[in-house]
């Protein structure tokens, strides 16, 4: 394939990309619009505060599974590390330990949860899906033996401030949030690691012939998302002022579907972390609008659910033009 034609090819893939990130912004400036017709108060100061906190905790997790879903995996047992750590954190500081010291061993919690993960993937070649729902699964059970189903209070009225918190008129953690996203934005754009796992995620064989440790890459990967699924139970412990059984139950879904309506695609290898910010704020639009609608829980989940297919759907539509169109140029 000659040059011209390689890079009309790359162009190609790129506009799909776009188009499909475009009207998923469009969409979520008719629902914006929508929801605030309905009920202006929609529009006011506090509820741009109330989303701007639903979304912190989505936000951090999604740059780790932006990072997981770029090699071609998933990790499925977000929520529960979400939940795992919050009460974990909970029980350590209602029991005396100082503040700092329970937030290391919490990020040690969310490192090895990942790093369980990983060694799963690796070593017993385990498929990503059914490792982290192994792991989904147990985290969540453990959760209600260590707490027998009860909620931990007694979290010191300082650390309030990481989920409660605002710096002027922005709340603490979305300023956490934001500062994830440029650290992940860096890491997957500015770096030799970042290449990798685009590399990893777009021909896992070709990627080990040019000399990168797969293994060892994919490691740091699963390490990274448990330590920010931590940090994201951290704060909602904060946010709550208790470690609840239930914490981070159901995020999961919210965070994939995030993730792919942000254009990351689901088979690796393709999508821009700052898009992925679209597909976060989307996700916090929704769910604030359906609630400020006193819509139910279980039909907010049947939403959320075909908000989902639709990600994925617009993802594959969007993989087969970009495919179809790289054959009419190879063709040419």
């Amino acid at each position: 394939m000659s040059g011209a034609k390689r890079i009309e090819l790359i162009k190609s893939r790129n506009n799909a990309i776009d188009w499909s990130s475009a009207g998923i912004l469009i969409i979520l400036v008719a629902m914006v619009l929508l929801f605030g017709l309905i009920n202006p108060k929609f529009f006011s100061p506090k509820n741009a505060g109330n989303i701007l906190r639903q979304i912190s905790i989505v936000g951090i997790c999604a740059v780790g599974m932006t990072a997981v879903i770029l090699t071609g995996g998933i990790d499925l047992s977000v929520g529960s590390v979400i939940g795992i750590t919050a009460v974990s954190g909970a029980m350590m500081m209602s029991n005396g330990l100082p503040i700092s010291i329970a937030v290391v061993l919490v990020l040690v919690i969310g490192a090895l949860a990942g790093g369980f993960n990983a060694f799963c993937v690796n070593v017993f070649s385990i498929p990503p899906l059914i490792t982290t729902l192994g792991t989904m699964t147990a985290l969540r059970g453990l959760i209600y033996v260590i707490t027998g189903g009860k909620s931990v209070y007694g979290i010191p009225a300082s650390f309030k401030f990481i989920g409660q918190g605002d710096i002027l008129i922005v709340p603490v953690s979305a300023v956490i949030m934001l500062l994830v996203f440029i650290a992940g934005y860096v890491v997957l754009n500015k770096t030799v690691f970042g290449r990798r796992i685009y590399g990893i995620g777009g021909n896992v064989e070709a990627a080990r012939l040019s000399g990168i440790k797969v293994k060892i890459e994919l490691a740091k990967v699963y390490i990274s998302a448990g330590v920010l699924s931590a940090i994201a139970g951290l704060v909602l412990m904060s946010k709550v002022n208790s470690g609840q059984p239930s914490a981070g139950d159901g995020y999961e879904m919210d965070i994939i579907t995030a993730v792919v309506l942000g254009g990351v695609s689901v088979s690796g290898g393709e999508g821009k972390l700052m898009k992925v910010i679209i597909g976060v704020v989307f996700m916090g639009v929704l769910a604030n609008g359906m609630m400020m609608l006193n819509i139910g829980e279980f039909q907010q989940r049947l939403v959320k659910g075909l908000v989902l297919i639709f990600a994925v759907a617009l993802d594959i539509a969007s993989k087969n033009y970009s495919d179809a169109r790289g054959k009419k140029i190879k063709q040419a």
